[in-house]
């Protein structure tokens, strides 16, 4: 399946599709497959969590968990896919949305090899150039995790290095 659109603007998504909307790549690509997206509106993805991450090794020997801060992180690349989607914008080496902010991000329980993570954005608001959604990360239809976060879109202007939305975005 490659990228379709429907009479009522649903947008699906498979990895090839999902390769030209973001700029992560193995092993930082946490996105595999998105089921339903709604331009300026919601998107709904998913990541089928594997024994093989790349983490798992070290987090931990004996009970592998997935890490908080990569369960963020895919939901920031599924906000991001929407953000795209909705900007109309195939990002580029000039274009980019950098994760700018977070809050009230909480972890309700572990994920593990085996779990499939769907992964949920709303888009609540953008306002001078700050993008806010609402995220939130189930496994068997349970919340697992939940945050508010911002994102921005790169200004274009490299000649200012270490300064605006890109400082310090990872």
């Amino acid at each position: 399946m490659t990228e379709e659109q429907s009479t009522t603007d649903v947008v699906r998504l498979d990895i090839n599709a999902i390769l030209k909307q973001l700029p992560h790549r193995y092993p930082f690509l946490l996105v595999d497959r998105v089921v339903e997206c709604v331009k300026g509106k919601h998107i709904r993805a998913l990541k089928n969590v594997t024994y093989n991450e790349p983490f798992f090794p070290g987090h931990f020997p004996y009970r592998p968990v997935m890490p908080g801060v990569m369960i963020i992180e895919a939901l920031a690349q599924t906000a991001g896919i929407l953000a795209f989607i909705t900007a109309g914008v195939i990002p580029d080496e000039n274009t980019r949305f950098y994760f700018v902010g977070i809050d009230k991000a909480r972890f309700r329980k572990p994920v593990e090899p085996g779990d499939q993570l769907v992964l949920t954005a709303t888009l609540e608001r953008a306002f001078k150039g700050i993008w806010k959604f609402s995220t939130v990360a189930l496994v068997d239809d349970s919340e697992v995790a939940h945050a508010e976060m911002m994102v921005a879109p790169e200004s274009g202007q490299r000649e200012n290095k270490g300064t605006g939305p890109a400082a310090g975005a990872s």
